[in-house]
C-alpha cells in the first residue's frame, strides 16, 4: 500500500467527521498533532507523504465519538494562550472570555484576585497574565484539578503570584480581595443526560452539576463572599442562560448590587458583576 499524502488524509478526517461543526478544521488540527507537522506545513504541502495515517485515524475515530479535539490534545486556546486540560477539568469555553473581560473592564490592575472553583485556571492565570502587578489565590475542592492549575501557572506566569488551596468554596481562605471571580457549576441535576455528548461524557460531572435547580454553588458563594470582598471590590459570575434573575435575587438577598451584566453572543446574559 503506497503511503498516506497529507491531502488524502484530510479528506478522508472530513469525510469521517460529518457530525462535527467543523470537520475540516477539526481534522486538520488532529492531522498536526498526528504528524507533528505546522499549519503551515499542512497547508502548503498536500502532496507531502507521511507514515502517520494509522495514529492520525486513530485521533479521528476519538473525534467520530463526540471527543472533543481539545480533549483529545490535552489544551485548550483560551484569550490568547494555550492551557493543558485533563478529564480532572472543565473545558474552557470561549463564553469565559467574556467573564475575563469584564474581570479586566473592572481593575485594578494590581487587584488581589480569588478564583473559585478554578479548575484548569484559565481565569486567573488569564488576568495576573494581564496584568502583572496583580496576585491571586485560587480554590478548588479537587486536588486533581489544582495540579492542572498549577501547572498551567508555572509555565505562564512568574512564580509567587498565584497561591493555591483545596476547598470548597471559601473554606481556608484568608483576607479579602479586589475581585472574585467564579465560573461554578450551574447545569440543573436533571439536566445533565440532555446536555450534548461532547460536553456529558468529557467535562467532570462535578464542573457541571449544579444541583437540582442549578443554584448550588451560587447560594454558597453569596452565602460567604461579603467577607472576601474588600471595600470597592467586584464579583463577577459566570451563569448559564436564563438564570440572571435567580442569581441576581440570590446576590440581593446577600446585600450585593447588580453593577453590570454582559451577554454572549446568542444573547443570553453570561456574566453578572456585583459590588
Amino acid at each position: 500500500m503506497p503511503p498516506d499524502t497529507i491531502a488524502a488524509l484530510l479528506a478522508e478526517g472530513r469525510m469521517r467527521l460529518t457530525q462535527s461543526a467543523s470537520p475540516a478544521l477539526d481534522a486538520r488540527l488532529l492531522l498536526q498533532r498526528a504528524t507533528g507537522l505546522s499549519h503551515e506545513e499542512i497547508v502548503c504541502s498536500p502532496a507531502r507523504e507521511t507514515s502517520a495515517g494509522a495514529t492520525f485515524r486513530a485521533l479521528i475515530e476519538r473525534r467520530a465519538a463526540f471527543e472533543p479535539v481539545s480533549r483529545i490534545l490535552g489544551e485548550r486556546y483560551f484569550y490568547g494562550r494555550v492551557f493543558k486540560i485533563t478529564p480532572a477539568v472543565l473545558d474552557p469555553r470561549p463564553e469565559t472570555e467574556i467573564l475575563v473581560e469584564e474581570a479586566l473592564r473592572a481593575g485594578p490592575s494590581n487587584a488581589r484576585i480569588l478564583d473559585l472553583g478554578t479548575g484548569s485556571g484559565a481565569i486567573i492565570v488569564t488576568l495576573l497574565a494581564e496584568w502583572p502587578m496583580a496576585t491571586g489565590v485560587a480554590t478548588d475542592v479537587s486536588a486533581e484539578a489544582l495540579a492542572v492549575a498549577r501547572e498551567n501557572a508555572a509555565r505562564l506566569l512568574g512564580p509567587g503570584r498565584l497561591a493555591f488551596r483545596q476547598a470548597d468554596w471559601f473554606q481556608g481562605v484568608d483576607g479579602a480581595f479586589d475581585l472574585i471571580v467564579s465560573n461554578p457549576p450551574y447545569i440543573g441535576g436533571g439536566e445533565i443526560a440532555g446536555l450534548s455528548p461532547d460536553v456529558r461524557q468529557y467535562d467532570p460531572p462535578g464542573a457541571l452539576n449544579g444541583g437540582f435547580d442549578g443554584l448550588d454553588a451560587y447560594r454558597s458563594i453569596a452565602a460567604t463572599a461579603r467577607s472576601h470582598l474588600a471595600r470597592g471590590g467586584s464579583l463577577l459570575m459566570e451563569i448559564g442562560a436564563g438564570q440572571k434573575g435567580d442569581v441576581e435575587r440570590l446576590f440581593g438577598q446577600a446585600g450585593f448590587a447588580l453593577a453590570a451584566e454582559k451577554p454572549d453572543l446568542a444573547g443570553h446574559i453570561r456574566c453578572l458583576t456585583f459590588r
